[in-house]
C-alpha cells in the first residue's frame, strides 16, 4: 500500500498531525508512506521512523525567486518536485491541511482515493473524492485522527514521536554549558515569539518575568526561538543575566532543549507545541486565538487567558491587543511557581513509590 500525507505547515500544525502519523503506522505496518512539507517544518520528519519518503515544498523559495524574474530554475524545481510526488501510485492520499495549495497537491499526486474536510475553503473540497466533516470546537490534534477513524482506525493515545539523538543532546548540553548552565542543571525557557502580532505579549514584561524567575527562584532563563530583534531586544532589557539562543537551534534540537527544560513559557506558537510534545510542562499565555483548540496538548500545561468579551477573535491585527495586556506578570511568575512545586511534588513521590 502506498500512502501520501499533505501537511506542508506549520510547525505547530505538523507537531499536531504526528499522532495520526503514528496511528496510520500501526494499522499498516508494511505501507509505504510519503509526507509532504514545506521547508520549515521538515526538519521534524527528515528520518522520522513512522516514514518511508519526506517530499519537501520550497514554496515560498519558488515564489520569490518568480517574483525576481528568475523562472528557469524554479520552474525546472517545481517540475521535479511534482515528478517526485507522482512517482509512487498511492493508494490513499489524506489532506491533514485542508486548503488550496495542499489540495491542488491532492489533485496532481494522482492517488486513487484522495481524502480531506467536508469543506470548500479556498475551493480544497472539490479535489477529494471522499470527505469527513470538520469539528472547529475540538484540539487539532483529536481532529487530525478522525481520519484515522474514518478509516476503522482506533488511534489510542496521542503519541508524538519527534526523533531525538545523541548528537542532538549533546549539542544542546555543550551549548548550554558552553552559556554558564552545568550539566542536569534545571532552567526556565521562554519562547516569546509569534508569527501574529496580536499573539505577543510585551517585551518589557517578558524581560520583568525573567528577572524575577532569576532571582525569586534562581533558576537560569533561557531565551529561544529565532535569531530576531524581538527575542534580543527581551534579553537585553533583563537586569539579570539570560541565555538567548535565538537562532541557534535546529527544530530537534529545539525538542532536545525543551526535554531538559523545567518548563517552558510561551505564546501561542510552534515551540509551544514543540515543548508539549516532548514533555515539557507549558505555560501559555493566550490572546486571539482559542486553547481549545490549539492550546497545548496533553494535561500538566496551564493556560493563561483574558476575560474580555471579544476573544477568541483570530485576528491577526487590533489596535488594544487588551487581551494580550490583561494577562500580568504577576499572573504568569505565579503559574511558574506553581507549576515548579506541582513538578517537584510528583518527582518526590515518583522518587518515594520506587
Amino acid at each position: 500500500m502506498n500512502l501520501l500525507i499533505v501537511k506542508l505547515s506549520a510547525i505547530g500544525d505538523v507537531i499536531h498531525t504526528l499522532p495520526s502519523l503514528a496511528a496510520l503506522r500501526r494499522h499498516f505496518p508494511a505501507a509505504h508512506i510519503t509526507w509532504v512539507v514545506e521547508e520549515a517544518a521538515s526538519d521534524l520528519l527528515t528520518d522520522h521512523p513512522h516514514l518511508d519518503r519526506v517530499l519537501i515544498s520550497h514554496r515560498r523559495r519558488w515564489q520569490d525567486d518568480l517574483k525576481r524574474g528568475r523562472v528557469r530554475q524554479p520552474l525546472r524545481a517545481i517540475a521535479a518536485f511534482l515528478g517526485d510526488l507522482r512517482s509512487r501510485p498511492y493508494d490513499l492520499v489524506i489532506d491533514f491541511h485542508g486548503l488550496f495549495k495542499s489540495a491542488l497537491l491532492v489533485g496532481l499526486s494522482g492517488g486513487r482515493r484522495k481524502l480531506g474536510y467536508d469543506s470548500l475553503q479556498e475551493g480544497s473540497g472539490l479535489f477529494y473524492t471522499e470527505k469527513i466533516p470538520e469539528d472547529l470546537t475540538r484540539h487539532a490534534v483529536d481532529r487530525y485522527l478522525d481520519f484515522a477513524r474514518h478509516l476503522g482506525i482506533e488511534p489510542g493515545k496521542a503519541e508524538f514521536l519527534i526523533p531525538d539523538t545523541q548528537d542532538q543532546r549533546g549539542r544542546i548540553d555543550s551549548l548550554l554549558q558552553g552559556l554558564g548552565i552545568a550539566p542536569r542543571e534545571r532552567f526556565i525557557a521562554l519562547s516569546p515569539v509569534a508569527f501574529w502580532e496580536t499573539k505577543l505579549w510585551e517585551e518589557a514584561r517578558f524581560s520583568r518575568l525573567g528577572d524575577r524567575i532569576r532571582r525569586e527562584l534562581g533558576l537560569p532563563v533561557v531565551l529561544t526561538d529565532g535569531a530576531c530583534d524581538y527575542t534580543a531586544r527581551i534579553a537585553r532589557g533583563m537586569t539579570e543575566a539570560a541565555v538567548n539562543l535565538g537562532g541557534r537551534t535546529t527544530l530537534r534540537e529545539l525538542a532536545a532543549l525543551y526535554r531538559r527544560a523545567a518548563l517552558l513559557v510561551t505564546t501561542d506558537s510552534g515551540p509551544m507545541h514543540l515543548a508539549a510534545a516532548v514533555g515539557c510542562p507549558v505555560v501559555a499565555l493566550f490572546g486571539p486565538t482559542d486553547p481549545r483548540r490549539t492550546g497545548p496538548y496533553g494535561p500538566g500545561h496551564t493556560v493563561l487567558e483574558s476575560p474580555v468579551d471579544c476573544r477568541p477573535c483570530f485576528r491577526k491585527t487590533c489596535e488594544t491587543r487588551q487581551c494580550m495586556r490583561d494577562i500580568t506578570v504577576d499572573a504568569v511568575f505565579e503559574a511558574v511557581r506553581e507549576k515548579l512545586t506541582d513538578r517537584r511534588q510528583k518527582m518526590h513521590a515518583e522518587k518515594t513509590l520506587e
